[in-house]
């Protein structure tokens, strides 16, 4: 930089002073913080493994939670994650830290199988399946975890399947996304039970129940909801308990003053929305 009376302006060293105010020191973020501690992945889908909760630098995935097989709910629903107590977490972690992973064979593996072998002529009863999985490793595999219940997981080959009396006499499109669907019903494709005309893709399906909830969520077509929606529980469709997407999103608009959530006729007036009529 050269000054108006012609001498040039030698830069300064850098000393590490600064003429601003004093910056606060930044704590180093973690990388371990971003990573799960049952599954050890940092890049998985959320809508396969749900929620990162964070605390006390311990971070866990919500449905890996959920499916630990050697946790359970001990405290209150504000109480750790979950009501999973943050010790009982790190108990479950040390207890899988020598099981491994059916299909990445890494360890940590926290998920077990709850199907039962086939009665051998040797055994006085049928013993449970061994194989063990991370959450995310068991989706990519085309296990079955449900959300209901004992919140029970089943490997590929013991998974609950759909079996339908009849089959699709012509191959139809999966109904949200438009694109082909398998002949038959299968891991990626679901059926639902009450038409039998409505074929999804399961990450369709999966993101339409995350959005609806359980008071909204029924079958695209026929509008089924007494049998579509165990089915759907029944081969791991997550449904949060809780109102549409598009509804929170309303409750959010209400100022000051103005009550948490609309009243019952408000509610009831949504509840007859019908978010798929155009598809």
């Amino acid at each position: 930089m050269e000054l108006r009376s012609g001498r040039r302006l030698m830069p300064l060293e850098n000393t590490g002073a600064s003429c601003g105010p004093p910056q606060p020191k930044r704590r180093r973020q973690d990388p371990n913080e971003k990573v799960c501690r049952l599954c050890q992945r940092a890049d998985a889908d959320p809508m396969v493994v749900g929620e990162l909760c964070r605390q006390d630098r311990l971070s866990v995935h919500e449905n890996c939670l959920y499916h630990a097989s050697g946790l359970t709910q001990r405290g209150a629903d504000d109480e750790g994650f979950y009501g999973f107590l943050l010790p009982d977490i790190q108990q479950e972690i040390k207890r899988v830290a020598t099981k491994r992973c059916c299909f990445c064979h890494q360890p940590g593996a926290s998920v077990t199988c709850r199907g039962r072998l086939h009665r051998s002529s040797g055994w006085s009863h049928r013993r449970r399946c061994s194989r063990t999985f991370h959450f995310p490793c068991g989706r990519e595999g085309e296990c079955i975890s449900q959300f209901f219940g004992e919140y029970k997981s089943f490997c590929s080959k013991h998974r609950p399947v759909q079996r339908l009396r009849g089959m699709q006499q012509h191959r139809t499109p999966c109904l949200f996304c438009l694109e082909p669907v398998s002949e038959q019903p299968c891991f990626d494709t679901l059926v639902c039970p009450a038409c039998a005309s409505a074929w999804l893709h399961r990450s369709c399906i999966q993101a339409m129940a995350l959005s609806s909830g359980l008071r909204l969520f029924r079958c695209p077509h026929c509008r089924d909801t007494e049998q579509f929606l165990p089915e759907m529980l029944r081969l791991g469709i997550k449904i949060p308990n809780r109102e549409a997407s598009w509804e929170l999103e309303i409750f959010e608009d209400f100022g000051p003053g103005q009550p948490e959530r609309p009243g019952t006729l408000a509610f009831q007036d949504f509840e007859d929305h019908q978010p798929f009529d155009n598809i």
